[in-house]
């Protein structure tokens, strides 16, 4: 999995991959064995809104595998481990303030200048994968999952046990 060149060949293929135009779409953060896109990265920024989900998951079986086990309950259920388990819980914050502190890597300048005018840079530094300000709700596998194959985070590992644990595969 690797970092891929956005070419009009892609960019098609993304805006397949999700059924309209990408918004705001920076790279392909993540892809498959073959060059499939897996994960996208977005700007910070898309017209003049800020947009604090980074990570987009665009590929279409992890996705739909991942939408099967959120509506099995496997969110309430992973939450209900984080609830009762003090180090997840700190795992989890830690998970966020990394990435945080990476999105503020892709942040140039000229970008932090934009989102301080429009009053949206301090609103960004409170809020870590998927856009989350409770650095203690797993809200989407989706967005965690995304972040999880660029950097790997807790919510994402906890996703890759349970997948091994029932006879599945981890995407990772």
């Amino acid at each position: 999995m690797s970092k891929v060149k956005i070419t009009p060949e892609m960019e098609a293929q993304i805006t397949e991959l999700l059924g309209r135009s990408p918004r705001g779409l920076e790279e392909v953060s993540v892809s498959d064995s073959h060059g499939q896109p897996m994960v996208i990265r977005v700007a910070s920024l898309v017209g003049d809104k800020p947009f604090p989900t980074m990570f987009w998951l665009i590929d279409k079986n992890l996705s739909y595998r991942i939408d099967r086990e959120e509506a099995g309950g496997l969110i309430q259920r992973l939450q209900q481990c984080i609830d009762d388990d003090v180090a997840l819980r700190e795992s989890m914050a830690a998970d966020h303030k990394a990435h945080i502190a990476l999105r503020n890597g892709y942040i140039s300048p000229l970008l932090k200048a934009q989102l301080e005018t429009l009053n949206f840079y301090d609103v960004l530094q409170t809020r870590g994968i998927g856009g989350i300000a409770d650095f203690s709700r797993i809200r989407c596998l989706h967005t965690w999952y995304a972040s999880h194959l660029v950097v790997p985070n807790t919510i994402g590992e906890l996703l890759d046990d349970h997948w091994l644990a029932t006879g599945g595969e981890s995407a990772n």
